[in-house]
């Protein structure tokens, strides 16, 4: 559970001042800040009914585009190894990058290819198709 309110410190127990100085400079409300929310005692129950949108982060949040998953010829090449002529992989959300190397034929679909992974499918005698 969230704790609330943070225990007091030992360190004043006793003590009438809690390190305030003189009785008479806490006293008054001019001791808890300003009108704002600065020294005053929040009632939880009444900011969680009442003044919701106090609670959390505001303002804008950076957008960045999804990073696409990579993955790289040499991962194809194994899972090519079936006994199709021809096996065809889908890789939805995937780059295929060009490390490695492949020997058999394959229809790869994948969202994004580098140039010289393109190259080395189409050598291969291979289709390289973007979707």
């Amino acid at each position: 559970m969230v704790q609330r309110n943070n225990k007091r410190s030992r360190k004043y127990l006793g003590s009438r001042r809690w390190g305030g100085g003189n009785i008479k400079s806490r006293r008054g409300k001019g001791s808890r800040g300003g009108v704002g929310k600065g020294g005053t005692k929040h009632k939880w129950s009444y900011t969680v009914v009442y003044a919701r949108e106090t609670i959390g982060k505001k303002g804008f949040k950076p957008w960045r585009p999804e990073k696409q998953l990579e993955i790289d010829i040499r991962a194809i090449s194994g899972m090519a190894s079936t006994t199709e002529p021809k096996p065809t992989i889908e890789l939805r959300g995937y780059k295929v990058l060009s490390q490695g190397n492949i020997s058999r034929s394959v229809i790869v679909k994948a969202s994004g290819f580098s140039k010289k992974a393109e190259e080395k499918i189409r050598k291969a005698g291979g289709e390289a198709v973007k979707l």
